[in-house]
């Protein structure tokens, strides 16, 4: 049984057609996967096409034609003509339209969920938990919408100034292949708080979720065009970065990527926010709780993927081995749409290549693999071609190791000791990246200093890898600049208007 989905008129969305009884390796998508004018948009030529493949099983999900420039002109004049009508509402408009939204995302987490795994790849659980910090965060700006505010300064003889919070205009969305629905939120929910616009363009491996966001935003209330989605790669991303009509740029993606992005944005003099890659280092002092340390480390190596260096102070690493390599080992690998799963496939057979590729290479400089590290071929049949791998645990690894140093974006552990506090946070910043980093001890004193001290962007002490929408996001260094989530990044999708007001004669000298 394949499952086809196709547009039936007047309104009726892909995730309508999502039904219960759709499994893994029975969908296939046909619809346009463009948006903009409030609907989905057919490509205008099919030209240079790209397979999307459903990691699961090997098979192809759909083709990606990637917008031109007529294409990418079109969604942008669509998202500005819906600006000129969103901005002149009020905040608390804003408001109810974005709660709306937010309403029906938890309402179709469950179908929502099942169709970014079935692109991505990722297990059901963890898709779960990013539908619901994607309608979190729109429900949490929702709630800044009607705050926007601002300042009143009284000067002399009467007169007076005051600031206005003003939208930006249109913004660019370019998001990243780890976790397509919840980037498309964390981006285009403060953008519409503030009264802007969004152009969205999803990886080209995982373009499927996006349209989805963009219909729930319009049978939520929103003006036609005010969050568009365009399809594409680096061709596509290039015209929408060097468009006159685009006032800002948030990417989320690689870091050689990222550059390109900020230098085609500055021809143009435009806002831009990075969040690029990362090698974050988790620190676990002597003293931590243990069990929490080893559960801190699986959910940040081998739950959401996150590039990480795990340092254990010596003189516990043998328990902390002992206990991370048990438990995962007991992983369940395989059918991400289960329940019982929890690691599911890789996004790609290329990227699959590449992260095995990684851990023959830190055999090859000396590491010991303790487990995992291996293509699996699950019994299931119809996950056959699937990109599956065992997650792995490196012992034995060193700082100037490229499974250390690079980012690897798989399930792989990369285990080192340490010794003393100075010496671990030296190391631990000794890289051009700052994403996140983390700290397990008892010692609330070393906790704080270790957090002032590590170079990164996010410090989690005795946990990790938790995103409250609440607690801005972002980078140091070369993992970029600017801030998703919490109340700050109002400030990156908005600009400031001072208005003087003269109560007297205008005093010259002339």
């Amino acid at each position: 049984l394949y499952i086809f989905f196709q547009i039936v008129p007047p309104f009726f969305s892909t995730l309508h057609l999502f039904f219960e009884r759709s499994t893994t390796g029975t969908v296939l998508i046909s619809d346009p996967l463009n948006f903009w004018g409030g609907k989905r948009v057919k490509p205008m030529q099919e030209k240079n096409t790209e397979p999307v493949f459903e990691p699961a099983t090997g098979r192809i999900l759909c083709q990606m034609v990637p917008c031109g420039a007529e294409e990418v002109d079109e969604a942008i004049k669509s998202a500005h003509a819906a600006y000129l009508q969103w901005r002149k509402m009020a905040g608390m408009e804003r408001a109810r339209v974005m709660l709306e939204a937010a309403r029906i995302i938890r309402e179709r987490r469950e179908k929502i969920a099942k169709l970014e795994v079935i692109n991505n790849g990722k297990s059901i659980t963890e898709a779960l938990v990013d539908i619901d910090v994607a309608w979190q965060c729109i429900e949490y700006y929702a709630g800044l919408a009607g705050t926007l505010a601002g300042q009143h300064i009284q000067l002399p003889g009467g007169s007076f100034a005051y600031t206005r919070r003003e939208p930006l205009g249109v913004c660019v969305g370019i998001g990243a292949w780890n976790y397509p629905f919840q980037i498309a939120s964390w981006k285009s929910a403060p953008a519409l708080a503030c009264g802007n616009a969004m152009v969205f363009k999803p990886s080209p491996m995982t373009p499927v979720t996006a349209v989805i966001l963009a219909e729930i935003y319009k049978e939520a209330g929103v003006p036609d065009g005010l969050f568009c989605v365009v399809q594409g790669g680096a061709d596509t991303g290039t015209l929408l970065c060097q468009h006159p009509k685009v006032a800002k740029v948030s990417f989320t993606g690689s870091v050689p990527t990222g550059k390109k992005v900020m230098e085609m944005s500055a021809k143009g003099v435009k806002q831009v926010t990075l969040e690029l890659g990362g090698k974050s280092p988790l620190l676990i002092f002597k003293d931590c709780e243990l069990e929490n340390a080893v559960k801190g480390a699986l959910m940040l190596c081998h739950f959401c993927l996150v590039r990480c260096r795990l340092y254990v102070q010596r003189e516990i690493m043998p328990q902390f081995l002992e206990k991370v390599v048990k438990r995962t080992k007991a992983i369940p690998v395989g059918d991400p749409l289960l329940d019982g799963t929890r690691m599911g496939a890789l996004i790609s057979k290329p990227h699959l290549e590449k992260v095995l590729g990684f851990v023959s290479q830190a055999k090859k400089e000396g590491a010991k693999v303790l487990c995992g590290g291996e293509p699996i071929v699950p019994s299931d049949p119809n996950l056959k071609g699937g990109y599956f791998m065992a997650p792995c645990v490196l012992d034995n690894c060193r700082d100037d190791m490229t499974c250390v140093k690079e980012e690897i974006f798989g399930p792989v552990m990369s285990v080192l000791p340490f010794d003393t506090e100075e010496e671990v946070i030296g190391r631990a910043n000794n890289t051009t990246f700052g994403l996140a980093s983390g700290v397990f001890t008892r010692d609330i004193s070393r906790a704080h200093r270790v957090a002032e001290n590590l170079e990164a962007g996010t410090c989690f002490i005795n946990n990790y890898n938790i995103s409250p929408v609440e607690v801005p996001f972002g980078g140091y260094k070369m993992s970029g600049f600017g801030r998703e989530n919490g109340q700050v990044t109002i400030e990156y999708y908005s600009q400031l208007k001072t208005v003087v007001v003269e109560m007297g004669d205008v005093d010259s000298l002339f």
